[in-house]
């Protein structure tokens, strides 16, 4: 019973690298694209330039949430790294002084020195690096830096989340592109925050809206701006 429950036990933790990065992709996409048409639309540009306005923001802003997140996904790899090699030189170095504090570690965890102890050297003797990455430094598999994996989610999710605005404004009149476009997005914004929340295990209810408020504050300030400076982009 305890293996059967332990191999189908669902934890989302370990989608966290991925859906941070396809969450804040979509929702960009979504936010920065609809907000660029609804601004320009509120201004009295024609729709050519309404349409070119919102394939730039898809295109400019895809590349820049992929490099975005390969840099500073980049510097958090880099300051794993620094933190293993640092480790090793240590484990190599000083292996009483490190086993020493992983057993402080595991005594503050409530465990009495003796049993902290044993388990320390336990685990040491089957994976050192791996025991000290893991409860000095919180590091695991499921936290580790990926790069490309951030880079690729965010740029496609990104492109995904933007279409979604475009398309509502390709298809609506052009007296209409405001209200249509706004609507769309925020629609799209509350089903992105209620999958979003749904895959990482959190309130859908609180997701839906703070997405939706931060979507419809972005959406009012362009338009506001728009209308007021008629800016034809």
């Amino acid at each position: 019973m305890t293996d059967k429950h332990s191999r189908f036990e669902l934890h989302f933790i370990s989608r966290i690298g991925w859906l941070r990065a396809a969450v804040l992709g979509a929702n960009d996409g979504i936010v920065s694209t609809a907000s660029l048409i609804v601004g320009v639309a509120a201004s009295p540009a024609d729709k050519a330039t309404i349409l070119l306005t919102g394939v730039a923001a898809l295109v400019a802003g895809a590349l820049s949430m992929a490099a975005g997140e390969y840099v500073s996904v980049s510097s958090q790899a880099d300051t794993e790294a620094a933190d293993l090699a640092r480790e090793t030189q240590e484990l190599r170095d000083f292996p009483q002084a490190e086993e020493d504090e992983l057993t402080h570690i595991y005594m503050e965890r409530g465990l009495d020195h003796d049993l902290a102890r044993q388990v320390a050297v336990q685990l040491m003797q089957k994976d050192a690096l791996k025991a000290h990455l893991r409860d000095e430094l919180g590091m695991s598999d499921h936290t580790e830096a990926k790069p490309v994996q951030a880079a690729v989610t965010s740029a496609v999710t990104f492109a995904v989340g933007a279409s979604l605005p475009l398309l509502a404004m390709i298809f609506s009149p052009r007296g209409l592109i405001v209200p249509a476009v706004s609507v769309c997005a925020l629609l799209f914004l509350a089903v992105l925050g209620a999958l979003g929340a749904i895959s990482g295990g959190a309130n859908v209810t609180r997701a839906v809206v703070r997405v939706t408020f931060w979507g419809a504050l972005a959406l009012v300030v362009t338009a506001g701006i728009g209308r007021l400076f008629g800016a034809v982009v």
